[in-house]
């Protein structure tokens, strides 16, 4: 079941899963006006020309559907005799020329109709394309602490709804309430006036008794509709994570382990969804109910009028075609609602997500960074990921302009930290951190990203080509200087033996790929970026000996001319670095060349006695 709102947010530093954080409940109002200027954008023209077009198209429908009763009437009229008082408004069209008006009124009623729908096609369209890419754009736009704690399946479920939501918004603020209550005024005035206010007090109690019942029963039925789309967003996370981890799920021959825990998520989204069926069953026989009643009332007042001889049969069969049109836009009026609520709750849920503010953003009035030699400095910096609970302190190492400085230590010491402080997916919460004596909290990140190119330990690939994936780095680059890339990262080789070269599609994540082979595509893609500063974050610490050596070699070509900064594992790939730095409990506890740093005898001699010991002994 969904969880209940907190009153306010958690600080940002708190990492909790945003599919774990149900949306922010906003009003029907403040949902309608965040929606509303999609309908009358400023400076599109185009738009508001098919949005009124759209409307006159509606209007006329209206028209048309309001009047076509007159013609059935008179052609019941004119068969039973009754035509004497239908005489003037008809010309004088005997039974079968008000049959092919009605007929053609009816038909015209359709085009216009329609019309309205192909003016308003492109305006609806247009609309979902730009919510659908503000959406993407600000996830994309999210710092690394909202990526690391969410949850895919269930986040595209919520931007797939919430979609979806808007586009019936949309029809719903131009297409229903306002031309519902028209047709329904008109049809109003006309009972009133052609026959007596009695048959004009019936059809109001109808309609108020109607839109009470429908009202107050779907804001019950909002309750499980929030259920069902908790238990469907689980479900739909938990099927997307298993397929992601397909291979550990064979290591340990889990299917049936993962399959049950898909359908048990399965059986919770199966009981909301039935009590939702079973709510809308009972709700739409209230609603019959409640029609039925209204339409035999009006029905009986008629046919006694008839027998009367206050009424023409043409009278009885009016009446029917009005409380027949009344029942369509309530009934429409009915589904209407349901949709709306249930719109709003999706929309909720993906405003929730755009109303989520980056952690990290560029200060007002952010410059470009300008990398003149590359250094970079820590300067007494202090981070932790949650508050009270330190990863760096009073850190402080420079790496000089076009230098090489490797950071070693042993797991939890903070060496990855840097890495991700350096590119900013953090920022700092003491000290400073600076590129060329800019303060990387002063620069915009698109001019920092640009700057740093990265090779991770596990290169993730697009499901692509590799011309594709090498591209990546710079997606305007010529073909020759693709191939440029690739074979500085000693890749070319390889691509050439594939059947289909550069075209070979790598696979989701690039599982065809090997590791060595993803690696060699990753150092391709940032030599084709070409930055000033390489951040190699333990690069080849997954890979084998051998491996190992034919990608060090691309590594050094790469970091020729550049600033470098190594984060590694294994020390012997690091021992030619112009300076090491051992990290320890987030502070340096040696600093100094590999000789001097053997030779001093401390923690890095320990660590390099114990690495080569274990690599002699294997």
């Amino acid at each position: 079941m969904a969880k209940p709102r907190p009153a306010a947010d958690t600080a940002p530093d708190a990492p909790r899963d945003p599919a774990d954080q149900p949306a922010r409940e906003a009003s029907a109002r403040q949902v309608i006006a965040r929606v509303a200027p999609y309908l009358w954008p400023k400076g599109q023209g185009w738009v508001k020309r098919r949005v009124v077009g759209a409307l006159a198209a509606l209007v006329l429908a209206k028209l048309v559907a309001v009047f076509t009763p007159f013609l059935y009437k008179a052609a019941v009229d004119a068969l039973s005799g009754e035509a004497a008082q239908n005489a003037g408004w008809t010309l004088g069209l005997g039974a079968v020329g008000l049959t092919v008006a009605y007929g053609g009124a009816r038909l015209m009623g359709t085009v216009f109709q329609q019309l309205r729908n192909v003016v308003f096609a492109a305006v609806g369209q247009r609309a979902l394309q730009r919510i659908a890419l503000e959406t993407f754009s600000h996830i994309h736009a999210m710092s690394m602490r909202y990526h690391i704690t969410r949850r895919t399946g269930g986040l595209s479920r919520v931007i797939e709804r919430g979609v979806k939501g808007v586009d019936y918004l949309l029809r719903f603020l131009l297409f229903s309430i306002g031309p519902l209550v028209l047709e329904l005024g008109m049809i109003a005035v006309i009972l009133a006036m052609t026959f007596d206010l009695a048959y004009l007090g019936i059809v109001a109690v109808t309609m108020a008794v109607y839109i009470l019942f429908t009202f107050r029963v779907t804001e019950w039925r909002v309750k499980i509709r929030r259920e069902m789309n908790a238990q469907d967003t689980d479900a739909n996370q938990k099927s997307i994570d298993s397929l992601l981890n397909f291979e550990t799920v064979k290591y340990f021959g889990a299917e049936r382990r993962e399959a049950a825990r898909y359908d048990a998520a399965m059986e919770g989204y199966v009981a909301a969804s039935l009590r939702t069926a079973y709510t809308l069953a009972m709700l739409n026989a209230g609603q019959a109910l409640i029609l039925g009643v209204g339409l035999v009332t009006v029905m009986v007042m008629a046919a006694q009028g008839v027998a009367r001889g206050d009424l023409s049969t043409g009278d009885f069969v009016l009446v029917n075609s009005y409380m027949i049109q009344i029942t369509m836009p309530l009934n429409f009026l009915g589904s209407v609602y349901r949709d709306m609520r249930q719109a709003l709750i999706d929309m909720a849920e993906m405003f929730g997500l755009l109303d989520r503010a980056p952690e990290v953003r560029d200060r007002p009035g952010a410059r470009e960074l300008r990398v003149a030699g590359g250094e970079i400095r820590f300067d007494g910096v202090a981070f932790g990921y949650e508050p009270g609970r330190e990863i760096l302190r009073d850190l402080s190492l420079t790496v000089p302009p076009g230098g090489s400085v490797a950071i070693v230590g042993p797991s939890g010491a903070g060496k990855s930290t840097i890495g991700r402080l350096l590119f900013r997916f953090y920022d700092v919460t003491g000290g400073q951190l600076l590129i060329d004596g800019q303060d990387v909290r002063d620069v915009t990140q698109k001019s920092l990203h640009a700057a740093i190119g990265v090779v991770p330990q596990d290169t993730v690939l697009f499901n692509d080509t590799l011309y594709y994936n090498i591209a990546y780095g710079r997606p305007e680059a010529t073909r020759a200087e693709v191939e440029a890339a690739a074979r500085a990262a000693r890749l070319h080789g390889f691509v050439a033996s594939l059947p289909q070269g550069y075209d070979t599609v790598v696979g989701e994540r690039g599982l065809k790929l090997s590791g060595g082979e993803k690696q060699r595509v990753g150092i391709a893609r940032t030599l084709l970026k070409d930055p000033p500063i390489l951040l190699l974050d333990e690069a080849t610490s997954a890979l084998d000996t051998e491996t190992e050596r034919e990608i060090q070699g691309a590594l050094r070509a790469m970091s020729a001319g550049r600033t470098v900064l190594t984060i590694a594992h294994r020390l012997s790939t690091v021992a030619e670095a112009d300076r090491i730095v051992v990290l320890e409990d987030g502070r340096v506890a040696e600093s100094g060349t590999h000789a001097e740093l053997l030779a001093l005898g401390g923690r890095y001699a320990s660590l390099w006695a114990n690495q080569e010991g274990g690599e002699d002994a294997a």
